[in-house]
């Protein structure tokens, strides 16, 4: 071994794409084999190669375009990918993407990891449509079918601060309508939060915000570029998920044509004759057989009253003199506080997964064990296939797992585009409740939308407006 191939730690750093401090701490550790030579810690490559490998380290990718070169019947891309929840429901539906869009870092290297063939590019504002075509190697001449993505529900969120387009990833969704405008894919996709329906925004001669301006500006600039729009809040149990959680879904198509809202797989209600909703237990039991399960932990001091309830119990089913003491200054709180101290239950669907199971006011406890749901867990209700690798540390695993769409729920989206494709639309019961709220399809949220701006203009003097209806 020559003395010029010994790697110091900052060579070390910039090889793994970590600070020198990230590499130090791999020494002291013992998970990477080092020499001390006077003040100076030295690698060994073939040590550095062996940690990689032993310890299942991945390195962040570069952007890079797409290794095959083949073009499939339909012509797909994605954006703001995530860890790919809408990209594996959507493939499993019949429509494989050629290219994601992703800036985490940690969500990169899932890409990768998973989908190393696939183009991989980051920040979309440093892309231009042309750009985009090259590194996915979509030849000039072939049109594009479809474009999906969801992006950052953060701007959006009821439990956000609801900034919209003034925040800048708000005005990354932006981006990504002005990107769809310039490619004309026969159809796009955007999923998103439920707080989206009713985000405020000033718009047309308004001054002054009305709820649900955000989506009157998304939803102009969309018909702007040539698409006829529909849109509903989805439960995606409705669609075989095993879990509550509602998400708005936009189909946009290029022409004068609608696509039918989504058709369901499941109900609740028995009037539709459809199978019940998935469980819990039902999802839990295809990995039963897993010898580890990853996971944070719930502090001693929430964890003494985890042991007193059972499966299916929260705060409410204490002792009431304890009630008190588990809930201190929370008790005064409006609402159920049903997340509170909360077992899940085998028998029901989960309740919507979020970023971190440990959070006080959504509580995702394990129905028997004394903790929160498992990495594993959690990659199993979104649906996610068993060799899924979901990089990054446990924490960044939660958020990529709690932000992505439900596998089901993509698969559903694309079955019905592809349906729509075929002249073969399936039209689901006029009556069907999608989600548990009202006024949240494209139809009835415009009617409601055309009484606020009314009132709006009431109250700004009457001004008068293009009407986006």
């Amino acid at each position: 071994m020559h003395t010029e191939d010994i790697l110091t730690v900052n060579r070390v750093a910039s090889c793994l794409k970590v600070t020198p401090q990230y590499v130090r701490k791999l020494i002291k550790e013992n998970r990477l084999k080092s020499t001390r030579v006077g003040k100076q810690w030295l690698i060994n490559p073939i040590d550095l190669k062996n940690f990689i490998k032993d310890d299942d380290f991945f390195i962040e990718p570069d952007d890079h375009e797409r290794l095959d070169s083949d073009i499939p019947p339909i012509i797909a891309l994605s954006f703001f990918s995530g860890a790919m929840g809408l990209d594996i429901g959507m493939e499993r539906g019949g429509i494989k993407s050629l290219l994601a869009c992703e800036f985490n870092k940690y969500c990169r290297m899932t890409i990768a990891k998973n989908r190393p063939n696939m183009a991989l590019i980051g920040d979309i504002n440093q892309y231009s449509a042309e750009d985009i075509l090259k590194m996915a190697k979509i030849p000039k001449g072939h049109k594009i079918d479809v474009i999906f993505g969801g992006p950052p529900c953060q701007a959006f969120s009821t439990a956000g601060n609801r900034r919209g387009f003034d925040d800048e990833r708000g005005n990354v969704f932006l981006r990504y309508i002005k990107i769809v405008s310039e490619l004309k894919p026969r159809y796009v996709v955007i999923e998103n939060v439920r707080g989206l329906l009713s985000t405020p925004y000033p718009y047309g001669t308004l001054t002054t915000p009305v709820k649900g301006g955000a989506l009157c500006i998304i939803i102009e600039r969309l018909k702007q570029a040539g698409y006829t729009i529909s849109f509903n809040l989805y439960n995606a149990a409705n669609y075989g998920a095993p879990q509550i959680r509602e998400r708005v879904v936009i189909i946009g198509k290029l022409g004068n044509e609608k696509v039918p809202y989504l058709y369901p797989t499941n109900s609740n209600i028995s009037k539709y004759k459809l199978p019940d909703w998935n469980t819990l237990g039902m999802a839990l039991e295809k990995i039963k057989n897993i010898k580890e399960h990853h996971h944070i932990n719930f502090p001693e001091n929430r964890l003494k009253f985890y042991r007193i309830l059972k499966e299916g119990q929260y705060w409410k089913n204490l002792p009431p003199e304890l009630q008190v003491e588990a809930m201190g200054s929370k008790l005064k709180l409006g609402g159920g506080k049903t997340g509170f101290y909360r077992r899940l239950s085998f028998e029901k669907p989960s309740p919507t997964l979020v970023t971190n199971p440990t959070m006080p006011a959504t509580d995702l406890c394990h129905p028997i064990e004394d903790r929160p749901l498992s990495v594993e867990e959690y990659s199993c209700i979104q649906g996610f296939p068993l060799n899924w690798k979901i990089c990054g540390p446990i924490l960044e695993q939660y958020k990529q797992i709690g932000n992505a769409v439900p596998i089901k729920l993509g698969e559903a989206i694309a079955k019905t585009i592809i349906a729509d494709m075929k002249g073969e639309n399936k039209i689901p019961p006029e009556d069907f409740p999608y989600s548990r709220y009202k006024h949240t399809s494209d139809v009835t949220w415009y009617a409601e939308m055309k009484k606020k701006i009314k009132k709006a203009l009431e109250l700004e003097d009457g001004e008068q407006m293009e009407s986006l209806f």
